[in-house]
């Protein structure tokens, strides 16, 4: 990541009040993909006076300003990360509930082939993948 979520809300012209720069700095602190109950929760420990009402708007506008993303993995939370972070896929462990994030070269040539075979030409894509740990032999 290149800039800083408080980089961005500055480059485009967002208010920032003490409370959207203590959850900017929880988001930017956070190497999981917290719901708004988490960042709620680590937000008003630096900061008690923060609502859970302004965290959901300071995520809203966050999410409407391209700074964050949004990703439901069926979990029938929505929880989120920064945008501007180096495209990557996600393997869900459905019993624990863990986001792990994997790069893998092999897939992103086969999505690119695929595109290419039905006349297309790739400018982006998601993948989750959604399992649960295999048992030891």
């Amino acid at each position: 990541m290149t800039d800083t979520i408080l980089s961005r809300c500055e480059a485009i012209g967002l208010r920032l009040t003490e409370q959207r720069r203590t959850i900017a700095g929880v988001l930017e602190a956070s190497d999981d993909h917290p719901d708004v109950e988490e960042l709620y929760n680590r937000a008003s420990a630096a900061d008690p006076r923060i609502s859970l009402a302004t965290v959901y708007r300071t995520v809203k506008l966050f999410e409407e300003s391209g700074i964050l993303e949004k990703h439901d993995f069926g979990d029938g939370r929505a929880r989120y990360e920064t945008a501007d972070r180096e495209h990557h896929d996600h393997l869900i462990d459905l019993q624990s509930g863990e986001v792990i994030e994997f790069i893998d070269a092999e897939i992103e040539a086969l999505q690119e082939r695929i595109a290419d075979k039905l006349g297309f030409e790739l400018k982006g894509h998601r993948l989750e993948l959604y399992g649960v740990p295999k048992k030891p032999d």
